[in-house]
C-alpha cells in the first residue's frame, strides 16, 4: 500500500516539495481539504494532521491559502503535462485524443484525493492565484481542442461544436476523482480505458479507431504520480 512518503515505482510522491517537514504539511492539507473542504479547515488540524505545531506550518507556509495554491498549482501542472503530451505525441488525432482521456482519466482514478482539492476548490484561491490557474486550465483546454479540431479537419471525428466537445471531454474526466473509490470494481486502468472508449464514440471516431477494452492493461502508467495521500493508496477491487 502506498503512502504520501513512501516511493512509488521508484518516484517518491510530492517530490518537488521540500524540505520534508513542508511536503509533510502539504500532505496533510490534501487530506484535510479533500475530507472537509478548505474552508472548514484551519491551519490547526493540517499541522496536527503532520504531527507538527501550528505555529511550525508558517515557517513553511505563510498562509493556508498558500498551501491551497501549491497545491493546485503542481496538480495543474501535471494534468496541463498529461494533455500537451497526448496532444503533440505521434499518431491519428484519434489515438492522440485515447492517450489524452485514458492518461487523464488514469490520473484522477489513481490520485482521487489530491485531485478533489485540485480540481474544485478553485474559488478558495486569492484571486492573483485563481488567475494564474485559471490560465493553466485555459492550456489544458487548448490541447484538448487541438486534438479534436486536428480530427475534425482529417475526417477523424464528427464534431460540430468544438469548443463545447472539448469541455465535455474534459468535464467527464475530472469527474472521475469526485466519485472513484479503491473499493470499486475497476482499476484507475480500467476506467482509464472505458472513458477513452466512452469519448472516441462521442466524437464518431471508426470503429477500428477504438481501442480493445482490455488495451490499458496491457499499458504502464503514465508517468510518475504527482503524489499519493494514504486515501489514494492501492488500486481498486
Amino acid at each position: 500500500m502506498d503512502t504520501a512518503g513512501e516511493a512509488t515505482g521508484g518516484y517518491q510522491p510530492w517530490s518537488e516539495v521540500t524540505p520534508d517537514a513542508a511536503r509533510r504539511l502539504l500532505v496533510a492539507a490534501v487530506e484535510a481539504f479533500a475530507e472537509r473542504g478548505y474552508h472548514a479547515t484551519t491551519t490547526r488540524d493540517i499541522a496536527g494532521r503532520a504531527g507538527m505545531s501550528p505555529a511550525a506550518l508558517y515557517i513553511h507556509y505563510k498562509t493556508k491559502e498558500e498551501l491551497l495554491h501549491r497545491i493546485s498549482r503542481i496538480g495543474h501542472d501535471k494534468a496541463l503535462d498529461i494533455l500537451e503530451s497526448a496532444a503533440s505525441g505521434p499518431g491519428s488525432a484519434a489515438e492522440r485524443l485515447d492517450a489524452a482521456v485514458r492518461s487523464f482519466v488514469r490520473w484522477h482514478a489513481a490520485h482521487h484525493t489530491t485531485a478533489r482539492v485540485v480540481q474544485y476548490e478553485l474559488d478558495a484561491l486569492a484571486p492573483e492565484h485563481r488567475l494564474e490557474i485559471v490560465a493553466l486550465r485555459r492550456q489544458s483546454d487548448a490541447a484538448v481542442r487541438r486534438i479534436l479540431a486536428e480530427g475534425v479537419a482529417a475526417r477523424e471525428f464528427d464534431v460540430p461544436d468544438v469548443p463545447g466537445t472539448t469541455l465535455a471531454v474534459l468535464s467527464l474526466c475530472i469527474d472521475v476523482a469526485r466519485w472513484f473509490s479503491v473499493d470499486g470494481r475497476r482499476t484507475p486502468d480500467e476506467v482509464g480505458a472505458l472513458y477513452a472508449d466512452l469519448v472516441l464514440r462521442m466524437v464518431g471516431a471508426p470503429p477500428a479507431a477504438v481501442p480493445a477494452p482490455d488495451a490499458a492493461r496491457q499499458q504502464g502508467p503514465a508517468g510518475p504520480p504527482l503524489g499519493s495521500t494514504a486515501r489514494e493508496a492501492g488500486a481498486q477491487k
